[in-house]
C-alpha cells in the first residue's frame, strides 16, 4: 500500500525531509519491477543525504531496469510523534511504500551512537525488531558499513551483514531476490542462501559460547555451509564515480558535488579503524576525476566540489589533479576534507582556495612527539607549525586543530603539550595577521576501535578523563585558544557498543525500549538511560570499555577477516609501547599487514615506486598524511 503523508507534513518542520522528489531521484513503477530494495540511513535526512555509499549503491541498483531502490531515513522527533499518533508506517521517499513491503530493508552502520535509531525504523517500518520473530512475509534485513565489522552487538536484529565494500555484493543479492521470488522460497531457505555470498555474515547459524566466568570464547557455526571466518568484499578498482548523485530541496550536512578520488589509506595510525579497513589504497586518475567533475556541475547544478578520500593531498596525482581542476572550471570551489599537517598541504589548499580562506583544519592528534610516535602520527612540531606558518601567511585567519585524549601511555605532560602546541600555532597567527588570528583546539576521547591496534587498549573513565579536559580548558582559555571536547559518558557508551558481544545487544534493546534513539546528538544522549538499560540488561559494560584486553584472548569479532592479521595488529599494539613507528607501504617496503597476501593488493612497493616516478620529488615520499 502507498502511504499517505500530505496531513503529516504541515505539522513537522522541514517537511523536505519526508516528501521525496528531488532533482535525479529515481521512482520506478512498484507494480512493474521484480525486486524492491530500501536504503535506510540511521539518522535524519539531513545527514543521510551526504553519506556518498548509499548514493553510489542507489545509483548502481537503480541502472538494472528491474530492480526499484528506494531511500529511507529516521524521522525525526516531531514526525515520528505524528506516525505514532496518526498510526503511519515508515516510508520511502520514491513510492511511499512502508519499509514491510520491500524485499531487503539495507541499514548502514556508520557509527555505533546511530544503533537505537536503526530499531527504532525497523519498529516504525513495520518490521519485527528481532529477526527472530520474522516470517516468510517479511523482508530480509542487511546491514554495512564500518560497523559491521564487529556485528555482534546488532546481531539479534540484522538478518545478514554484508562485510566491505557493497557495489557488487548488492547486484548479486539482487538476484537472488529475483530467484527467491519466482520460485517462492520460504525465509529458511533464504537465509540458508545467504551464506553461498561471499563476504555475508548470517548470525542466525552461529552460536557464541562463554566460559563459566562469562567470558567470550568463540563463535561456533551450527551449519556446514557456514563459514568460520568470513572474509571482506574488496573491489579491485574503484567503480565509475557517482555523476548524477541526488540535489536535496533542503540544505544537508555536506552540500556540495563530491568526487571520490581515493579509497583506502595506508598510513598506519594505530588508532584508526578506517585506515586498516579500507585498505588497499585505490586512486582515481586526474582525468577521471576532472571528468567526472565536468558531468556532475551538468547534472546538479553546483558550484562547489570536495575531493574525498581519507587522506586527500595523499594521493599521488593531487597537484596536477587540482591544476587542472581549476584550470577547467572557473567558478568552481574545490574543497580538501582530508590535509596533511604540512606545508604542501598549505601549498594544495592555496591553489584550491581561490581567495576564500577562513579555516584550515589539522589534526596532529597528540600534543608531544613521544606521544605522537606511540600512535604512529608521523607528524612533528616542526611540520604543525611550518604549515601555520605557511597558512597565516598566506592569508588563512583561523586554524583549527585535532587531538586526542587517553590515549595508551598517554601523562599529563602529553595533555599540557596540547595547549602549549595551540599557543605557538596563535603566536605564529598573531604575527602575520595580529588579533584576527584564530586557533581553535577540538579533542576527542579514545574509543578503541576493532581491528586496529589499539583494539586492546584501556579507555580511560570519567574521572579519569575529566582533569584532562579541565585542565586543558583552563590552558586553552589562558593562552587565548578556544577549545571543546567531547563528554566521556558519551565515549563509553561508544566503546562498549563498538567492542561488545552479542550479550550487548540486550544492552542496545533495552536502551531502544527506553527511549534512546539519535544518541548521536548531544541533546538526544542520555547517559543515565544507557547505564540502566546495561544494568537491566544484566551487563557489566565497564568490562568491554575500561579494561586492557590480553592479546592471547579471543575477540568477538575474531570471525570477521578485515584483510589486515592479528599478528600485525599486535604487533604495532606492541610498538606503542615503545614508541616504534613504521612509513607508509605506498612509499617504500611492504609493512606486511596481511593484504600483501590478496590479489587487489599488488599495491605495495610497485605503487611506492610509481608514486615517486609521478611526483618526481625524492623528499617527498617521507610527508606524513593527515586524517581529519
Amino acid at each position: 500500500m502507498t502511504v499517505t503523508i500530505d496531513d503529516l507534513l504541515a505539522r513537522v518542520t522541514k517537511p523536505a525531509r519526508y516528501s521525496g522528489g528531488e532533482w535525479n531521484s529515481v521512482t520506478k513503477p512498484w507494480q512493474s519491477t521484480a525486486v524492491h530494495l530500501a536504503l535506510c540511513y540511521p539518522d535524519c535526512y539531513d545527514i543521510g543525504m551526504s553519506n556518498m555509499g548509499l548514493g553510489i549503491l542507489y545509483d548502481i541498483l537503480n541502472r538494472v531496469d528491474d530492480i526499484a531502490c528506494e531511500r529511507a531515513y529516521a524521522p525525526w522527533e516531531d514526525m515520528e510523534a505524528e506516525m505514532r499518533r496518526e498510526g503511519v508506517l515508515l516510508w520511502s521517499l520514491e513510492n511511499r511504500r512502508p519499509l514491510r513491503d520491500f524485499d531487503l530493508v539495507g541499514f548502514t552502520f556508520q557509527y555505533e551512537m546511530t544503533y537505537t535509531n536503526v530499531l527504532n525504523m525497523l519498529d516504525l517500518g513495520g518490521i519485527p525488531v528481532r529477526a527472530a520473530g520474522r516470517g516468510d512475509e517479511h523482508p530480509l534485513v542487511i546491514a554495512g558499513g564500518s560497523g559491521c565489522f564487529n556485528p555482534e552487538p546488532m546481531a539479534p536484529f540484522i538478518d545478514a551483514f554484508l562485510i566491505g565494500e557493497g557495489e557488487e555484493a548488492v547486484i548479486e543479492l539482487a538476484g537472488l531476490v529475483r530467484a527467491w521470488k519466482r520460485e517462492g522460497t520460504p525465509r529458511a531457505r533464504r537465509l540458508r542462501d545467504l551464506l553461498q555470498v561471499p563476504g555475508l555474515y548470517v548470525p542466525s547459524f552461529y552460536r557464541p559460547r562463554y566460559d563459566g566466568e562469562g567470558r567470550f570464547l568463540s563463535l561456533e557455526p551450527l551449519v556446514a555451509e557456514a563459514p568460520a571466518v568470513i572474509r571482506r568484499r574488496i573491489l579491485e578498482t574503484l567503480p565509475p564515480p557517482l555523476v548524477r548523485p541526488i540535489v536535496p530541496f533542503l540544505q544537508t550536512i555536506h552540500d556540495r558535488a563530491v568526487v571520490e578520488i581515493q579509497r583506502g589509506c595506508t598510513q598506519g595510525c594505530r588508532f584508526c579503524q578506517a585506515g586498516m579497513i579500507y585498505r588497499p589504497a585505490r586512486e582515481r586518475s586526474p582525468a577521471e576525476v576532472v571528468e567526472a567533475t565536468r558531468q556532475l556541475m551538468a547534472n546538479t547544478g553546483y558550484d562547489e566540489l570536495s575531493l574525498l578520500s581519507l587522506s586527500t593531498t595523499d594521493h599521488s596525482e593531487i597537484v596536477p589533479m587540482v591544476d587542472r581542476l581549476t584550470s577547467a572550471f572557473e567558478n568552481l570551489k574545490v574543497g580538501l576534507p582530508s590535509t596533511r599537517v604540512d606545508s604542501f598541504s598549505v601549498d594544495v589548499a592555496e591553489v584550491v582556495a581561490r581567495g576564500k580562506k577562513h579555516t584550515l583544519t589539522l589534526a596532529p592528534e597528540a600534543g608531544s612527539q613521544r606521544m605522537r610516535d606511540a600512535i604512529n602520527k608521523r607528524v612533528t612540531e616542526a611540520d604543525l607549525l611550518g604549515a601555520a606558518e605557511n597558512a597565516f601567511a598566506r592569508g588563512w585567519t583561523g586554524i583549527k586543530m585535532y587531538f586526542m585524549v587517553g590515549l595508551p601511555t598517554e601523562t599529563m605532560d602529553d595533555v599540557t603539550g596540547i595547549a602549549e602546541m595551540g599557543q605557538k600555532v596563535r603566536a605564529i597567527g598573531r604575527k602575520h595577521i595580529g588579533n584576527r588570528a584564530r586557533v581553535r583546539v577540538s579533542t576527542s576521547n579514545l574509543v578503541p576501535k576493532p581491528h586496529t591496534p589499539f583494539q586492546w587498549a584501556y579507555q580511560e573513565t570519567a574521572a579519569e578523563l575529566e582533569p584532562k579536559h579541565r585542565h586543558l580548558r583552563d590552558a586553552c582559555r589562558a593562552a587565548g585558544l578556544e577549545f571543546s571536547w567531547n563528554d566521556p559518558r558519551d565515549s563509553f557508551v561508544e566503546a562498549v557498543l563498538s567492542r561488545g558481544d552479542r550479550r550487548v545487544a540486550e544492552g542496545v534493546y533495552e536502551a531502544w525500549r527506553r527511549g534512546a534513539k539519535f544518541d548521536a546528538w548531544g541533546e538526544y544522549f542520555n547517559a543515565a538511560r544507557w547505564a540502566d538499560a546495561f544494568s537491566a540488561a544484566g551487563i557489566d559494560a565497564a568490562r568491554y570499555a575500561h579494561r586492557e584486553w590480553d592479546t592471547a584472548e579471543p575477540l568477538p569479532w575474531d570471525h570477521i577477516d578485515p584483510g589486515v592479521t592479528k599478528a600485525y595488529l599486535r604487533g604495532q599494539w606492541k610498538a606503542t609501547l615503545t614508541g616504534k613507528t613504521i612509513a607508509d607501504c605506498h612509499h617504500g617496503e611492504c609493512n606486511v599487514c596481511g593484504m600483501q597476501d590478496l590479489p587487489v593488493a599488488d599495491c605495495q612497493a610497485k605503487l611506492g615506486l610509481l608514486i615517486q616516478s609521478r611526483r618526481g620529488a625524492p623528499g617527498h615520499a617521507n610527508e606524513a598524511v593527515e586524517l581529519v
